[in-house]
């Protein structure tokens, strides 16, 4: 009787979460607060002696962590960079996570390693870089800009007769270089230079034009003025799709001031530099082909499992910059294909299958037109919301990113907006500054969400009606 009763507790508990999981099956995310998903989220961290079976261990995550994941692939979904693995990269998950292969060295993975480089060369060749280049992968675009920035260093080091990697930034006995970076630029790269050791002091922010894009023509005087003063640049960054506004920043007048000041040109694409695969969308990248390095990340766009990021070099000999050899594997007699040696990780997972997977099973025609479309759905909101009196476009979009404010009488704060939609479940919108002033937000990198879509989100902002 005791067995009987506890078996229907059991099964009346189960089936009213089950009720709970479905409610949210339709809604983008839970809404609920971060104490309440704290509370959820308790009975997954009671760890015991004796584990759990499988299909507990399932249902338990279905009940208690799925609700308050955010889905993705809903067409409501308009404010970051994330997508659910398409049908094509999950395949090359799948194999990846069963096979689980540390791909850095031939000894741990032939297959592994060697898919990785050729990757490398062929994405090299996708983009229209130089016979020289070359790509490795990334756990992050943060990863990707700090490393660039590193071998920007190293090459100004070995000018002056200084081994970096030997010496360090204080070798040098130089005080007064250095990076200029948008205004708008991602804040990575103030990450990067406090890593370098080189401190924020070096990071010189570059006014934006009315198109949040480098003025090039400030940029060309500011970096004129830093040299009259003494100090030597020693990279200029151009971004390919700022995260704010998704701008992109005049490529080719940058690279001839890097070029007037034999600065590294770096270019941090990890959000837009996709779109370059998009013919009409290509021109606007024009200089790419002169950055000395690129990052990308292919998960912002492409539907491929985090991480996935690529940095890619106009010089393949530039990678020897970050090698370091071993006694035990990535041994300088090596002549097998070793990617660890082109940046610090010793292990990382084998991101590039499931982009191989995706780029060969969905193919090149469909990629395109998946890219293209969350192009031309912010567009025709821009030009659309233009004819609104009670909104205002912050700014042209160069990608699928457009910034907006409520005007008039019926405005109300960015910040209760944004928690309000948020609190709703139903859809998700995102708050940037824009010249200390916090704006609205959308963002959108899947092709499932429309102009409809988007208009919702609109309606849903202009009239305040959320749920409670």
């Amino acid at each position: 009787m005791v067995r009987r009763l506890r078996r229907l507790h059991r099964d009346i508990c189960g089936h009213l979460r089950n009720l709970r999981t479905k409610e949210y099956m339709n809604k983008l995310t839970s809404g609920a607060t971060p104490a309440e998903v704290a509370a959820d989220l308790q009975p997954l961290i009671d760890f015991q002696d004796d584990g759990l079976p499988s299909a507990d261990l399932e249902r338990l995550l279905e009940q208690q962590l799925i609700p308050h994941l955010m889905r993705y692939n809903s067409p409501t979904f308009q404010s970051m960079f994330n997508a659910f693995p398409l049908p094509e990269a999950q395949i090359g998950a799948d194999l990846m996570h069963r096979t689980n292969q540390g791909v850095t060295n031939w000894q741990v993975s032939p297959g592994g390693a060697m898919l990785e480089e050729i990757t490398g060369r062929a994405l090299c060749r996708l983009f229209g870089l130089a016979e020289t280049a070359d790509a490795t992968f990334m756990y992050s675009g943060t990863y990707a800009n700090q490393q660039a920035l590193y071998m920007a260093l190293h090459r100004f080091a070995a000018r002056k007769g200084v081994d970096l990697g030997e010496e360090g930034v204080l070798g040098m006995g130089e005080k007064g270089v250095a990076v200029l970076v948008s205004a708008d630029a991602h804040f990575s790269l103030r990450h990067a230079v406090r890593m370098l050791g080189l401190g924020e002091r070096a990071l010189v922010k570059l006014p934006v034009d009315g198109h949040r894009r480098i003025d090039p023509l400030q940029a060309r005087q500011i970096a004129a003025d830093l040299t009259a003063a003494g100090r030597e640049i020693v990279c200029i960054v151009g971004t390919s799709g700022t995260t704010s506004t998704g701008s992109i920043d005049p490529l080719e007048p940058l690279a001839e001031i890097a070029a007037a000041h034999q600065a590294w040109f770096h270019v941090d694409g990890a959000y837009g530099y996709a779109y370059k695969l998009v013919p009409e969308w290509a021109g606007r990248f024009a200089g790419d082909t002169r950055a000395d390095s690129i990052t990308w990340d292919p998960h912002k766009q492409l539907g491929v499992p985090i991480p996935n990021s690529i940095l890619f070099v106009k010089n393949g000999l530039d990678f020897g910059r970050m090698s370091l050899y071993s006694g035990y594997f990535n041994r300088a007699e090596d002549v097998e294909p070793n990617p660890g040696l082109k940046s610090p990780p010793t292990t990382r997972p084998f991101s590039a299958l499931p982009l191989v997977t995706l780029l060969r099973g969905r193919g090149l025609a469909q990629i395109r037109a998946d890219l293209r479309a969350p192009l031309e759905a912010i567009r025709q909101l821009y030009d659309e919301l233009q004819q609104r009196p009670d909104f205002e476009p912050c700014h042209e979009p160069d990608t699928g990113i457009l910034c907006f404010r409520q005007v008039g009488p019926a405005a109300r704060p960015v910040r209760e907006v944004y928690e309000a939609v948020m609190r709703s479940g139903e859809r998700s919108i995102s708050t940037t500054k824009l010249d200390g002033e916090m704006v609205l937000r959308l963002a959108l990198v899947q092709p499932r969400t429309g102009i409809e879509d988007l208009w919702e989100t609109i309606e849903e902002v202009s009239s305040g009606l959320w749920p409670s």
